[in-house]
């Protein structure tokens, strides 16, 4: 994706093309209204059309940016048992094999968005958006696990909670100093983790 938004696009892709990129640039990005409609060079009116509240944009961009990342399709490769297919899936959330040095830029990244300043409300509803969406993509992919009798019962949200619970900590883990055996330890977790939303037979 350039950074140059594309003459041939409708004015909504110009939208979501703009909000885009600047998630990219910074995913602390609260995307307002009058920013995001600079950058696409639409008027705000015109973005409110297509948008008519910041969270409805804002959810917008966090689904494309999900399915651009993480796309689905191995959830649905049934050619694949469901527990390796669920733990491809996390390891996706935690991202490639990011460790060190990359893993620490991303965590800073995201600690001087989120942690450092002052909550506001803002900053609370960018934050809750994105995690939002991170809740909506693994419920979706226990919903496709519980349509094929691979899931235990339970609450999916509350499943899907647990499960993100145990990415964040991994991803924690991955900013600071570890050994070799860092990326063996981490499948041994997110397989206990899904064993444990996982129907026995």
């Amino acid at each position: 994706m350039t950074d140059s938004t594309p003459h041939e696009l409708g004015t909504r892709d110009k939208i979501l093309h703009a909000a885009m990129m600047m998630f990219g640039e910074d995913p602390g990005s609260r995307l307002s209204v009058r920013a995001v409609a600079a950058r696409a060079g639409v008027s705000t009116g015109s973005l409110r059309h297509h948008f008519p509240t910041q969270r409805a944009l804002q959810e917008t961009v966090l689904t494309r940016i999900y399915d651009l990342v993480i796309p689905d399709d191995r959830i649905h490769d049934v050619s694949v048992p469901a527990r390796e297919r669920l733990v491809d899936c996390l390891r996706r959330v935690l991202g490639p094999a990011q460790t060190g040095q990359e893993a620490r830029s991303a965590f800073m990244n995201m600690a001087e968005s989120f942690i450092e300043p002052e909550p506001t409300a803002d900053t609370r509803a960018a934050y809750r958006a994105i995690e939002r969406e991170s809740e909506r993509r693994v419920e979706y992919w226990l919903t496709v696990l519980t349509k094929e009798g691979a899931l235990a019962e339970g609450d999916l949200g509350q499943q899907a909670r647990f499960l993100l619970t145990v990415v964040n900590g991994l991803s924690l883990e991955r900013v600071m100093p570890a050994d070799d055996s860092l990326l063996a330890r981490e499948t041994a977790t997110l397989q206990l983790a899904v064993d444990s939303v996982l129907a026995t037979d």
